[in-house]
């Protein structure tokens, strides 16, 4: 069902939902509100008038309100809603009205940048924004030749100022100035003073214009600022003596107040802001975050550049602290008709010293006025109130005279002498105001109001007439509101003011009696007028924007503004210069304030030009009253504004708390109603307010169309269509661009495109969801079958573990039931054989018992008996043992008595001693073998004593041997030496008497001759001895090397034996190794064949494929579609043929040699091998002979060395051998030089083969225009390197020639010597008698050196052929790159050469400022300052390469260090041509930013390179840019074919690669910084579609890159940031973990950029989501500690900085040749 608005007391407008269709002739509308309530809507009885319907989301947010489809008022302020609060934009078109909404918070929209983003853009280009509307008239002051001005206005506090000023920083930055004296900074230093003087804090605003002003900037014929005209309107009087609560006084009172202590105000006496009467009554004396006393110095600084001079300042704060003093006049009733002053009162006599006037006569005229009569004039006393007023009055009137004679010194600041040519108006003006009690000063600005509405109104009218008929559609008289009667009932006849006016003039004239004239006049005459009901002092008018009553109280007073004269002329009176100053114009021109209202002053014209009024009008026009005279200025404001074509800039107040990017939406719609911006809605919504490009509706609404619809002709197609789509042939027209519809119709459209896409995409899901369910439902399937085969198995698997279970319990109880009848037969059993066992064993010991009883009788029996024979044998026994005892003691005493008598005689101690002589002997035996044992160890150890005493002489006996052997050697050495000398005495011999024989012959001669028993050995044949000289050599020198013996021993014969025997087996040896070499070489051979068929078969089937890929080639030219240009006959078709024959033949010449060099190599690789082989075999041999020989003694051979004549063989044979080495060396050296020239060659032919082939690859992919100019590029460069090395031939027959005529002049001097010689011998007579030929001399010819001669005054002759009149085209192609930089070169070398430092300084300052005079000529050609860029490069080059410093020289060739400077040291030039260098390289990246930025947006942003992907949104009156590609329209492939360009042109000009890939990335740069700033200041661009094209078009780019090999050059990197932008239109904004990813992606963005991107991103289908404001809260909230620069765009003037490596040159100075078509033929080569 449709959304409709319904009106809402504290929202204004509530949307809601229709729950039920309506039919006509339903009273209630059943509907939903959008938090779910349901709800019934009574529709209005009488008129029955529906509720307007909502807009579809796709089009909320939109940039113009124009674009909506349905235009009401709850739409616009909606979307101004949306736009305000969730995409924090405070700028909106209306048509041609810009909507500025007051943020009240510093954004970051106003910066430099952004003015230069907004340079030179169409106004529907870029998101709406004063700088956009400022473009705009910029642009068309240009264009059409006509003024134009700005007109701004809004409530108190919506942000006029602000707007203004940005408009006018707008043409200050973008215009510049035309002279010295930067009046851009004049006019825009009049802001601060302004402000100061007519600014002051209000409820509303802490910075309030309580004045009407229009600045005229004034431009030159080049659109330059020359200067401005300042004009002001009702300047707020009454401020100065009252202030409201919560506001206060004009800013420079408090400015003033808090410099009070700087010493040059000491003079003015002042204080607080607190101590005033004029200053405290607001009681809010200080703004927060403003610092008055700072403010103060930017006043006084604007002062002094606006040329007010510091006396004149001072002046200003004297007269401005007079009147602070002044309002603290106090006065003292002395009746009620009368007052006085007290005596000496401080404020007055301050008051009057500050003013330079009589203390008495102001205090005096402050209390009494003069009354004149026709007969006489008299002074009457003032009351208390009247004298209070009548101070006030004064001390407004003097502010007001200052501010004038201010607003005059500024305009004379801003005046130009230049001629003015046109015009920029800003009008800064009050809107319109509506309050509790309304007075005259609302009065006049609702009048002024009025005024600029109709001009307003006339002006979209006829903008709508214009539209209609370009477009010629029928233009039907469209019904808009028309104010003309309101404003004849304020300005016409016997109007308001004419009453007033009237009234002011009567002598008893009130505000009662004014009051019944307009009602008596008006009421219910005109419907404009009421009266209300309740009040006879009021009267209420119908403005174009709301009712107002006004009260009559005070309309009277504040219209005549009366001053007493005699006040004025005691100020006029004044010593103090200035004070008079500001009234001496009074009594010649009107003076805008002389009687104005209280509240604000009207300032004319005459009064910023003064000029002298006609005689006779001085006292009418100072009788003029306030309304009279605003009337006038702004009939003159009028003419002003309708001379000029007006842009408009509406301010809206957003709240009254001042709370940021806080909406009340009735504060809002009242505004807009009083601005005009609804108006400008229902003008549009009354014709055809929607309108399309047929381009536009054909790329939007293609979705609509059937195949079959689709024409050639898009006009013919969209009409087709729409008589389809829309039946009512009255909702549209066609125009001859543009379809026109009426409201509503795009939401229709886009109903009906929605839903058609809504089809699809069910469509699409349906099918989607189909194949998603059906693939789910296979897969729950499967699943099934699986879970039941596990199932089923389960349960097999369970009924078999039942079978088991039930056999083992079977089982089980079959062996249970066994076990229990087996335990209890156990048991029975036991049980038996238990009783069995009891009763056996009872019988058994019973039994036993017995037999135990009897046993045990025995026993006791036996042990008795036994018991009594042993006790009757025990004493027996006893009694014979006493009675031997008995015997044996006598018997002893007996012989006891004997012993005694023997132990006193001799043997018996003798046989006692016969045992200790046998212990003594054993202890003697025993002591002797001791002894024996020691003895035998002395022995051991006297042997070993012994034994080392006999080494110890043996090791002396070694070293004195050690020592004799030392000094034989030392001999030995001495001998050696004296040999050595007779060797060479006898050399020294031998060379004097031997003749030039034959080495062969004299050494195998003397060998045979000194040898004899080796001649077998000496006498090889003339190879073997080639062959084995080397063993011989050694053989002799192990002879030479022998110590020569005093005695010459006999040689042994077996020694010459076995050596013979040895040559016997080397020489089979040897014929071994020659056998196995020509095996060798016979396989080399047949390798050599078999490589080159291998060869010959690679070489066939290359062929075979390369003729195939050019048949295939011939085909796909044939069958081209453009027969035009790959026709047969074509020219490109020949050329194309022909390079690919050419490229065919030479890839065949080149494999040719190929295979030739490679088989050369293999055949010397084997020659190297078998060499090898045999030197292993030679080495060999004469280690064996070395070993052999070495074994035998040195007499043997001392005396083969007999009368030194193995010496001379000795020298022979080194000879021989060091003549051999050195064939070996340099043949050795020549066969690598060789091959290392062959394996470059190889090299070269690859690399060759492998450019051809990527050409011939490019030149295939390529299309056919860009086929055939790479063939002819590459063509030339062939055809360029040909040229070169034909040169190069050139030069090398130069040299032989010139070798050739010196040979040539030798012989011929030998022979005119010998013809001189033959001459001297003929007689005169034959002399005379011969003719005398012509002698031909010839000229001496010497190699160049590198240098160009040139004389000093042919050096600006040089400069100017050389640089000024050089033309780089023709030198890029034809000749060699840096040609001119090398040709400077040579002549500086010359110079040096000479040693001439005045010629070198000459000719490099001539040089470079050459080059300077060049690029400031045709510095905007990119050719030229690329060319110059190079050739300052190169010859910076040359100066470091030829400087002589090692460290430039280290790639020179020997030839090059030659020509490097000797005299001079040129670094400090060096550093100035690096300098010049960066200078050409800041130019060169200026032309290509100016290039390039037409095509950045157009190419990368508008156009759809991939067509379809975005549709258009519909626009409103502004429309954009078309994403079409035109014919003039920039698209991707016009900035690649550019990059082409100026990369094929570098090249050309033989810039560095590194030089050119820091140019390519600064390129990329600025590509990359220009779309995102577009980018970011443009909502229509911000979506997914857009996307999805930025990465495309970053690909292609980053293609070019790779196809340019260009990779490396950091310019990839300078895209990240438009790349990241890119990603982040496209990927999802929903949850935490998509801002969580944004954040982790996005680091090359700031954040205020990803901020903006997701504010600015706008949905182009319905299926597309917004971004909640909470997820940008989110990530807000975590890029929060992110360190990053604030500011929102790129620096699109970024440069990067630039460094020039050092690249030296190969090429030789002496082969350049210096072509005739340089004009130089007045320099020569040296």
């Amino acid at each position: 069902y449709a959304r409709v608005w319904i009106p809402d007391p504290e929202e204004v407008w509530k949307s809601a939902e229709l729950l039920k269709d309506y039919k006509p002739g339903d009273k209630v509308l059943q509907l939903r509100l959008e938090e779910g309530k349901d709800l019934e809507y009574c529709l209005d009885p009488k008129t029955k008038e529906l509720p307007p319907l909502r807009n579809p989301d796709i089009l909320v947010g939109e940039n113009d309100l124009t674009a909506l489809s349905y235009l009401h008022e709850p739409a616009v302020l909606h979307n101004l809603k949306v736009r305000f609060i969730d995409s924090k934009l405070i700028y909106t078109y209306c048509g041609i009205v810009l909507v500025a909404i007051n943020p009240y918070e510093q954004l970051p929209i106003y910066g430099e940048d952004i003015i230069n983003a907004y340079s030179g853009q169409n106004m529907g280009d870029m998101d709406p924004h004063i700088f956009a509307v400022a473009e705009e008239a910029y642009k068309q002051m240009a264009r059409d030749e006509r003024n134009q001005s700005i007109i701004v206005s809004g409530e108190s506090g919506a942000g006029k100022t602000v707007s203004a000023k940005y408009a006018m920083r707008y043409f200050a930055t973008v215009s510049g100035s035309a002279s010295e004296a930067n009046v851009e900074e004049k006019v825009l230093a009049s802001n601060p003073i302004m402000e100061s003087i007519g600014n002051a804090k209000t409820t509303r605003n802490d910075n309030s214009s309580r004045f009407g002003k229009y600045i005229e900037i004034g431009f030159d014929k080049r659109y330059r600022i020359i200067g401005a005209n300042m004009r002001t309107y009702l300047l707020e009087k009454s401020r100065v003596v009252f202030q409201a609560e919560e506001e206060r006084n004009y800013h420079i009172f408090y400015q003033l107040c808090a410099s009070a202590a700087l010493p040059e105000f000491k003079t003015l006496r002042l204080g607080n802001a607190d101590y005033f009467h004029y200053t405290k009554q607001g009681g809010s004396p200080v703004i927060d975050g403003v610092d008055d006393a700072k403010e103060m110095v930017n006043t006084r600084q604007a002062c002094t550049l606006l040329g007010i001079s510091d006396s004149y300042q001072m002046g200003i704060f004297r007269i401005l602290a007079g009147i602070l003093h002044l309002g603290n006049v106090e006065f003292a009733s002395r009746d009620s008709d009368s007052c006085t002053i007290p005596p000496k009162h401080d404020p007055l006599t301050i008051f009057c010293d500050l003013m330079g006037v009589e203390y008495e006569e102001m205090a005096h005229w402050l209390c009494h006025r003069k009354l004149a009569t026709a007969t006489e004039t008299y002074i009457k006393p003032i009351s208390k109130l009247h004298a209070i007023n009548a101070r006030d009055a004064l001390a407004k009137h003097i502010y007001a005279n200052l501010f004038n004679w201010i607003v005059d010194h500024v305009n004379k600041a801003l005046h130009s002498t230049i001629k003015q040519h046109s015009f920029i108006g800003v009008l800064d003006i009050y809107g319109f105001e509506t309050f509790e009690i309304n007075s005259f000063e609302q009065f006049c600005i609702n009048y002024a109001n009025e005024k600029l509405q109709q001009q307003f109104n006339m002006h979209v009218f006829k903008l709508e007439q214009e539209e209609y008929m370009k477009e010629q559609i029928p233009w039907t008289l469209i019904d808009f509101y028309d104010n003309q009667p309101c404003i004849n009932l304020i300005e016409a006849k016997m109007g308001i003011l004419d009453l007033l006016d009237e009234e002011c003039k009567m002598p008893k004239g009130s505000d009662d009696t004014w009051a019944q004239k307009l009602y008596n006049t008006h009421l219910n005459k005109c419907a404009l007028f009421e009266k209300p009901r309740l009040s006879n002092k009021a009267f209420i008018i119908k403005h174009f924007a709301d009712k107002v009553e006004y009260q009559c109280e005070g309309f009277l007073e504040k219209n005549k503004d009366t001053v007493y004269e005699e006040q004025i002329k005691v100020l006029k009176s004044s010593k103090f210069k200035l004070l008079p100053e500001l009234f001496q114009d009074e009594e010649k021109v009107l003076s805008p304030t002389s009687a104005t209202p209280s509240g604000r002053v009207p300032l004319s014209r005459t009064a910023v030009k003064p000029a002298k009024a006609r005689p006779g009008q001085t006292s009418k026009e100072h009788k003029k009253t306030v309304g009279h005279q605003f009337r006038n200025s702004l009939h003159l404001l009028m003419e002003t504004l309708n001379a000029t074509t007006p842009h408009y800039v509406r301010c809206i107040k957003p709240n009254d708390f001042k709370f940021p990017f806080t909406f009340d939406e009735k504060r809002a719609v009242q505004q807009l109603r009083a601005c005009g911006v609804l108006e400008t809605i229902r003008i549009s919504a009354a014709g055809f307010p929607s309108r399309w490009t047929y381009q536009e509706f054909f790329s939007r609404y293609r979705v609509l169309m059937k195949q079959r619809d689709v024409l050639g002709d898009r006009k013919q197609t969209c009409k087709n269509v729409l008589e389809k789509l829309i039946l009512d042939k009255d909702k549209y027209q066609f125009g001859k661009t543009k379809i026109f519809f009426r409201a509503g119709q795009v939401a229709y459209l886009e109903k009906i495109r929605a839903d058609k896409l809504r089809a699809a995409c069910i469509r699409i899901q349906k099918t989607i969801r189909g194949w998603l369910m059906r693939k789910k439902y296979m897969r729950m399937r499967k699943a099934a079958i699986t879970i039941q085969r596990y199932v089923r198995g389960y349960q097999a698997r369970c009924y078999a573990k039942f079978l088991r279970r039930t056999r083992a319990a079977i089982t089980i109880q079959k062996f249970h039931r066994m076990y229990v009848v087996r335990k209890r037969y156990q048991c029975m059993r036991d049980a038996t054989i238990a009783l069995q066992a009891l009763l056996r064993g009872y019988m058994a010991r019973n039994k036993y018992q017995m037999m135990l009883r009897e046993h045990k009788s025995i026993i006791i029996q036996k042990h008795v008996r036994g018991w009594l024979a042993r006790v009757h044998y025990r004493r027996t026994l006893k009694a014979i043992v006493y009675l031997q005892c008995c015997y044996r003691r006598m018997m002893a005493k007996r012989e006891l008595k004997k012993l005694k008598i023997e132990a006193r005689s001799v043997e018996r101690y003798k046989k006692l001693h016969i045992g200790l002589e046998n212990k003594i002997m054993q202890l003697q035996r025993k002591i002797d073998e001791q002894v024996k044992l020691r003895e035998s160890v002395c022995k051991s150890f006297i042997f070993f004593k012994a034994m080392e005493k006999k080494l110890v002489e043996e090791t002396k006996q070694l070293e004195l041997d050690l020592n004799d052997e030392r000094l034989r050697y030392q001999n030995l050495l001495n001998e050696f030496s004296r040999l050595e000398e007779r060797y060479d005495d006898l050399k020294d011999e031998m060379n004097l008497m031997m003749p030039v024989v034959n080495y062969q012959n004299q050494v195998t001669f003397l060998c045979a001759f000194l040898f004899p028993s080796l001649c077998p050995f000496f006498t090889h044949s003339s190879a073997s001895f080639c062959c084995g000289s080397g063993i011989l050599l050694d053989f002799v020198l192990f002879f030479l090397k022998q110590e020569p013996s005093e005695k010459k021993a006999p040689l042994d014969m077996s020694l010459f034996l076995k050596l013979q025997k040895r040559v016997t087996e080397l020489e089979q040896e040897k014929q071994s190794l020659q056998d196995e070499l020509d095996r060798k070489e016979e396989q080399a051979l047949r390798a050599k064949a078999k490589y080159e068929s291998l060869k010959r078969q690679e070489l066939e089937s290359e062929n075979k494929k390369l003729k195939n890929e050019l048949n295939e080639l011939q085909k796909a030219l044939t069958e081209t579609r453009s027969p035009e240009v790959t026709a047969p006959g074509a020219p490109a078709y020949r050329v194309l043929l022909d390079q690919l024959t050419s490229v065919s033949e030479e890839l065949e010449v080149r494999k040719e040699e190929v295979l030739i060099l490679r088989s050369q190599l293999v055949s010397q690789k084997e020659c190297n091998v078998l060499n090898m082989s045999f030197h292993h075999h030679h080495v060999s041999l004469l280690y064996f002979l070395n070993t052999f020989l070495g074994r035998q003694s040195p007499q043997d051979y001392h005396m083969l060395n007999e009368d030194g004549e193995l010496w001379l063989v000795y020298e022979g044979l080194k000879q021989a051998n060091r003549l051999l080495e050195s064939q070996l060396q340099s043949q050795k050296k020549s066969h690598e030089n060789e091959l290392e020239s062959l394996r470059g060659e190889i090299q070269s032919l690859k690399e060759e083969n492998n450019r051809q082939q990527q050409l011939l690859a490019q030149n295939l992919q390529l299309p056919p225009e860009a086929r055939i100019e790479a063939s002819l590029q590459h063509e030339i460069t062939r055809l360029t390197n040909e040229n070169l090395d034909l040169m190069e031939q050139l030069e090398k027959q130069d040299k032989t020639v010139r070798k050739l005529k010196k040979q040539l002049k030798v012989f011929a001097k030998k022979i005119g010597e010998l013809e001189v010689g033959q001459m001297e011998n003929i007689s005169p007579g034959q002399i005379i008698d011969e003719p005398i030929r012509p002698v031909n001399i010839p000229r001496k010819e010497k190699d160049f050196q590198g240098m160009l001669e040139y004389k000093k005054e042919d050096e600006q002759k040089l400069v100017k052929n050389l640089i000024l009149e050089l033309k780089p085209r023709g030198v890029a192609v034809n000749l060699i790159p840096g040609l001119p930089a090398y040709i400077l070169f040579m002549c500086v070398r010359h110079a040096d050469y000479l040693n001439d430092d005045q010629k070198v300084r000459s000719l490099l300052t001539s040089t470079i400022n050459g080059i300077k005079k060049v690029l400031k000529k045709r510095g905007d050609d990119f050719e030229t300052v690329s060319f110059w860029l190079s050739n300052t490069c190169r010859f910076l080059h040359c100066l470091k390469q030829y400087s002589g410093e090692e460290g430039f020289m280290k790639h020179n060739t020997p030839r090059q260090n030659e020509h490097c400077l000797t005299n001079f040291d040129l670094a400090e030039y060096r550093q100035v041509l690096s300098d010049l260098a960066i200078q050409i390289y800041q130019q060169l990246v200026r032309v290509l930013e100016n290039i390039l930025q037409p095509m950045i947006v157009s190419g990368m942003l508008e156009h759809e390179t991939i067509q379809g992907v975005s549709g258009v949104k519909p626009t409103g009156l502004r429309k954009r840019t078309s994403s079409i590609a035109d014919e003039g329209t920039y698209t991707l492939d016009s900035i690649i074919r550019q990059l082409n360009s100026f990369h094929s042109v570098m090249c050309q000009h033989g810039m560095d690669p590194e030089l050119i890939k820091q140019v390519v990335k600064q390129m990329f740069y600025i590509i990359g910084a220009v779309t995102l700033n577009n980018l970011l200041l443009r909502k229509d661009m911000c979506s997914w579609s857009k996307g999805m094209q930025i990465r495309y078009n970053v690909s292609q780019l980053e293609e070019w890159l790779r196809d340019k090999n260009l990779m490396n050059s950091g310019a990839k990197e300078t895209l990240e940031p438009l790349i990241q932008a890119a990603q982040l239109l496209q990927v999802k904004k929903k949850t935490d973990e998509d801002a969580e990813a944004i954040c982790s992606m996005c680091n090359a963005l700031t954040t205020a950029q990803i901020v903006k991107v997701l504010n600015l991103y706008t949905p182009v289908n319905e299926f597309e989501e917004r971004v909640l404001v909470s997820f940008i809260r989110t990530i807000q909230l975590r890029l929060r500690d992110r360190k990053d620069s604030p500011q929102l765009l790129m620096d699109a003037k970024h440069i990067f900085p630039v460094t020039f490596p050092f690249n030296p040159s190969s090429l030789a100075l002496e082969t350049i040749q210096i072509p005739a078509s340089l004009g130089l033929g007045f320099i020569s080569r040296v």
